[in-house]
Order: structure tokens, then sequence, then C-alpha cells
């Protein structure tokens, strides 16, 4: 049965320095970096984040990094040559311990441009692996046991951003119900190497920040999601969309939600009596996994862990 221990656990933490700990480094795990909601050419807060994402990076030896969307602001990219992949990625995340794979989604903004262009930023780049607008990926981990990672597109999900003047042109051409098919159809695996189920989207499910709520798109994508999470029993579903940082765990307790979206800008945030943690700084978080542990560091831009969770099995 899956025990869940919040070392630094709080409902609201709104981190001071005093609370923080150094970034830990978890030996013999698979270890990467979730952020989103960044690609600003540097502004705001994206530089100070990435400068940390690389020391973090270095410190644990982090494999790849899972971007939760809204990659280029304020309207996604045009093409593949874009000039925003040089000022907004390339020019920004220069660390050398940031040049390995990244696996992003696409998010609401990116809507607002080509979503396609990433994809076919995949075949020219050496580190932006996006196959398609969703897709799954394995990776290994101790004892030859595997993370299935399945990345979607809640963008199509959402009822409304069919008649929407931004994203409707490149939303209407979708087909949702194939892409939860497919889902369903991912999670359904009985493998028994596979010992971690985790789904990364754009969109919440649940959330504390106040105007989202119930807002139309965190209540679609949870009517088209959740049970499917809670079919499966997904160990945990990582998205952006909110710039804030959150750990929420509903009922039925087996799905933890994880929200990674401050990667450049940062608004306010309340509570829920689901909240594990509900922090406006800017960051993102540090994910170790092993056959039978799940650890989550929340670290923000000074490099200090604000809060920390293991789900184990």
């Amino acid at each position: 049965m899956k025990k869940v221990f919040y070392l630094l656990a709080s409902i609201c933490l709104l981190a001071t320095n005093a609370e923080a700990q150094e970034v830990q480094k978890i030996d013999g795990a698979l270890k990467f970096l979730v952020m989103g909601d960044w690609g600003r050419v540097g502004e705001d807060h994206q530089k100070p984040v990435a400068d940390q994402m690389g020391k973090v990076a270095k410190q644990i030896g982090s494999e790849f990094v899972i971007s939760t969307g809204d990659n280029f602001y304020p309207r996604g990219v045009q093409s593949e040559f874009d000039p925003l992949w040089k000022y907004s990625f390339e020019d920004i995340y220069t660390a050398f311990s940031l040049q390995w794979d990244w696996y992003p989604v696409l998010g609401n903004h990116d809507y607002g441009g080509n979503p396609d262009a990433q994809v076919a930023y995949s075949k020219i780049s050496r580190r932006w692996r996006m196959p398609a607008r969703y897709y799954t990926k394995t990776f290994q981990i101790d004892g030859g046991n595997e993370v299935l990672v399945a990345f979607i597109d809640t963008n199509p999900l959402i009822p409304d951003f069919y008649k929407n003047k931004d994203y409707g042109p490149n939303v209407i051409s979708q087909d949702s119900t194939a892409q939860k098919k497919w889902l369903d159809k991912v999670l359904s695996t009985n493998s028994p190497k596979v010992k971690w189920k985790l789904v990364v989207g754009h969109h919440p499910l649940f959330t504390a920040t106040e105007k989202r709520r119930e807002s139309y798109d965190t209540k679609a994508v949870r009517a088209s999601l959740k049970s499917v999470l809670d079919k499966h029993q997904v160990d945990a579903y990582i998205c952006g969309h909110d710039h804030d940082l959150q750990h929420l765990l509903p009922p039925p307790n087996k799905t933890h939600y994880f929200v990674s979206g401050s990667a450049s800008e940062s608004t306010a945030i309340g509570t829920l009596p689901i909240s594990k943690l509900a922090s406006n700084e800017y960051g993102f978080m540090v994910f170790s996994v092993t056959s039978n542990k799940l650890n989550v560091q929340v670290v923000n831009q000074d490099g200090k862990v604000i809060y920390t969770t293991e789900l184990t099995k």
C-alpha cells in the first residue's frame, strides 16, 4: 500500500530561509527537473530560475527536464526557425547540465502560435524531444524496472477553446476522444516492470489558485481526466498553467497532483483542504525515482528546498 511522508509539509507553505533546506542528491535514483510556464526571453524571473536549474541539475546529476507547457509567451512560436527558440530557450538554458533531453507538453499560450512547430523543432534540436502533440516515454530505474510517463495535450480537452479566437484554429483539428482512448490504453499496461505511472499535462485538475479553482478550463480537464487517472491508479499528475508551486491530494488519495508553473512568473495563491503545498515562490521541482520511492523536492530560485514529499510502495 502506498504511503506518503511529508517531510516538510504544511497546508500552506510560503517558506522562509530559516525553513529552507539544501537540495539532496538521492543516489541510485532516476533524477529529473520539472518546470513550466517559462518562455519570456529571459524576462521576469526566467533567467534566475534557469541559472538555478543549471546548478541543481549539476549537483544531483539530472538526466532530463520535463516542461509543463506555456513554453513560449505570449503566443507560442510560428515555426521551428522562430527567433524565440534562441532568445527564450537556447540562450537561457545554457548550463551544460541542462543540455540533456527536454520533454515538453503544450500549453494554451503555445496554441496561440503553431503547436506543430514545437514538434518540428525536435528534428533539428539536440535536446528538444517532442515527437507529437501527445506521446509516451518509459524511463529505466533500478532492478530493471520502469517509470511510465504519458505526456498529454490538455488543450483539446477544453470545449471553450474550440471557439477561442487565439486557440481555436489550432485546436479544432484535434480529436480529443482519440487522445483519451490512447491515454486509457497506455495506462492500462500490466507490465510488472512498470512501478510508477505519471501523467504530464498543462492544465491542472485541482488548484488552490483562487481564480482557477472552478474555472471553465479546470473543470473541463478534471471532467475529462480524473476518471481515467483514478481507474489506473496513476501515481502523479504533473502540470503547470498556474504560476506557482503546489502539491494536492484529493480523494481517493491515490493520485498526487503537482503544479510546477513558476519558472518565470509568480501569481497569488490560496489554499484548499486538499493542499499539501501552496507556494507562490519562483522555482521548479526535482523528482528522484527508484523502484519503491518517488521523492519530490520543491526548489526556489535561490536553490533552497522549500518542501519535500516522498511516495513509497
